[in-house]
């Protein structure tokens, strides 16, 4: 087994997308039904499926492959490395997670079993993920940033 399979960070996503993306996730955690309908709406069920893939891949991947303790990679980090690039294959190649709602699920289903330990804390680490992805997102696309 590789000590570590950690590539180069992929290119971030847009502030919007990383934005509709968690919005959608974190309606569908707590069953507000009626607010990630309206997220699907505005950003078009296809597109936001794909948006769920590039947060599983740009978001999760990176993030999940860190070593919180030193920031860099480590010798587990191939294991959560290998969870989030599997979990993208699913969302992309499975059956039952080709829909947008079974990839929110997926995506919901790998926080709670995986980075989190309890149901209860999947809302928080969404939180995180998402305030990471716009990190990433604004330090690449400074054009969307606000100026107060």
């Amino acid at each position: 087994m590789p000590e570590n399979t950690v590539t180069e960070p992929l290119a971030p996503m847009k502030p919007e997308d990383v934005a509709a993306a968690f919005a959608y996730l974190r309606a569908r955690v707590v069953g507000d039904f009626d607010t990630a309908c309206n997220v699907a709406d505005d950003t078009g069920p296809e597109q936001l499926h794909r948006l769920l893939v590039d947060v599983a891949a740009h978001v999760f991947i990176p993030v999940t492959a860190v070593d919180n303790y030193h920031g860099e990679p480590c010798a587990h980090s191939f294991l959560a490395a290998a969870l989030g690039r599997l979990l993208p294959e699913l969302v992309v190649h499975g059956v039952c997670l080709s829909s947008l709602p079974g990839a929110a699920d997926a995506i919901s289903r790998f926080t709670a079993n995986i980075l989190t330990e309890d149901r209860r804390g999947v809302a928080g680490v969404l939180r995180q993920l998402e305030a990471a992805g716009m990190r990433q997102a604004m330090e690449a696309h400074p054009a969307h940033r606000t100026t107060a």
